[in-house]
Parts: structure tokens; sequence; C-alpha cells
């Protein structure tokens, strides 16, 4: 039949449904009241009681959200959130330590006050412009945003079409997050990270669409359907003719 008669033209199309994989990023929750006033990265420490209800409202919130794999860091704070969750679900939590927080080095448990004396020059390069700061002993927030970004190709790549969830530390998430919204590594502490927060990635085929930052667990839930936006609300949003 011809193309010049406009039939073939008119013959509909099937819709093109394209694949939709889901990351719930989750900072830990509030950590021990002695770790205040320090600086800790790599130094473990745990929940406060607090950071312990966190933790279970964070569980409450996902719990009817079907997730294929929770991944954790290696740092008691982020086990510790991590595992009301794993609970809730029936999983495991997968330990990555490419999503471990910076390692401040020698740094590290010390008192901001103390440092600011002892090393005045860098302390004020590490409050003005702390993507820049290689930490003596420990590394650069550059070093962090590599490993963290490897560590998001591999999960979002194993886990293609479905809805995984990463508890992790602000400085991994504010990378992961700057990186999918393209912005500028400098400008990655202009992205709040709050105690127990959750962020949501959707992946349209390969492109990330960034659909909430920062949520306190009790602002996403809904008793009915559980975590917003519903993924099928995505999926839907993204079926188009040709």
């Amino acid at each position: 039949m011809s193309l010049a008669s406009g039939t073939d033209l008119d013959v509909a199309q099937p819709p093109v449904t394209h694949q939709i994989t889901r990351l719930v990023l989750a900072r830990h929750a509030q950590p021990t009241e002695d770790a205040r006033g320090r600086c800790y990265g790599a130094l473990d420490v745990g929940l406060s009681a607090a950071g312990r209800r966190q933790a279970r409202l964070l569980a409450a919130t996902l719990a009817r959200t079907p997730l294929a794999a929770l991944y954790s860091s290696p740092s008691r704070r982020a086990r510790d959130t991590a595992a009301p969750v794993a609970e809730t679900h029936g999983l495991e939590p997968i330990i990555d330590e490419r999503l471990s927080e910076i390692d401040f080095g020698d740094f590290e448990g010390r008192r901001y006050e103390e440092l600011e004396q002892a090393y005045p020059e860098l302390f004020q390069q590490w409050m003005t412009t702390p993507t820049r700061v290689q930490f003596p002993g420990g590394e650069s927030y550059r070093d962090l945003r590599v490993r963290a970004l490897e560590a998001l190709e591999t999960i979002r790549r194993r886990h293609a079409g479905q809805i995984t969830a990463i508890v992790s530390h602000g400085g991994v998430l504010r990378a992961i997050l700057t990186a999918c919204l393209e912005m500028p590594i400098e400008a990655s502490f202009r992205l709040d990270q709050s105690h127990g927060a959750i962020s949501i990635i959707d992946w349209v085929d390969a492109v990330p669409i960034v659909r909430v930052v920062n949520a306190q667990p009790s602002t996403v839930a809904s008793a009915r359907q559980g975590l917003l936006p519903l993924l099928a609300d995505a999926q839907s949003a993204t079926k188009a003719t040709p």
C-alpha cells in the first residue's frame, strides 16, 4: 500500500513502556549524644534513643514498599538504622564499604574547637570549601564521590527494574544526588540531608529523575499506600506513543 495514501500512518502504534528503577536513599538516624560537637566519619558511633525511634519510623514508612534489596554502609549507625527495615522486609542488609562516610583521618573523634585551634587554615578551608579539602591521613570529598558513584552504578545495574534502598551518610547521599542532578560538586552541601530522612530517585531506562529530597518519613508515609510517590504513577507517566 502506498505511503502517500496516508493509510500506513493512521495505524495505531503500541505505547512505549520504559523500565523504571527506583532507589530509596536514607541517611542514618541520629547518633549518640557523645558524638555531638566531634568530627566523626570513619569513627564508629551508635544511635541515640531518638535515633532508634527514627529507625523504626523509617521501617514503618517503607513497610509497604516492595524492596528487592537493602544496602548499608558498614558503620554501626547505618547498620542500626537499616536493621528495622531489614526485619520488616525479611532481608539481610548488603554491606558495601563504598557507602561509608568520608574518612576524616587525623581529625576523627576530635572536637571542632580543638581542630580550629590546631589547624586554623585547613579548618577555615573546610568550613568554606568543604569539597576541596584533603584531610590529613584521610580522604577528600572527591575520593568519597568516586567510590559512592561506583557503588551507585553497581546497585542500579544489579537491580534494574526493581526498588532498592540504601542506608548511608550525608556525604555519600549528597554525592549521589548531585550527580543525578548534574550539579557541580562544589554545590553538594547546599543539599540538606537530615538524620533519618528519605530521598527517592527513579531511573527511566538510564535517565535519573530525582522525585523526593530529604523528606522526613512521617511526611512521605501513607497508611493506605506506603511510600509516595507510587512507582505505578512513575511508570504511567513514562508511557508515550511514538
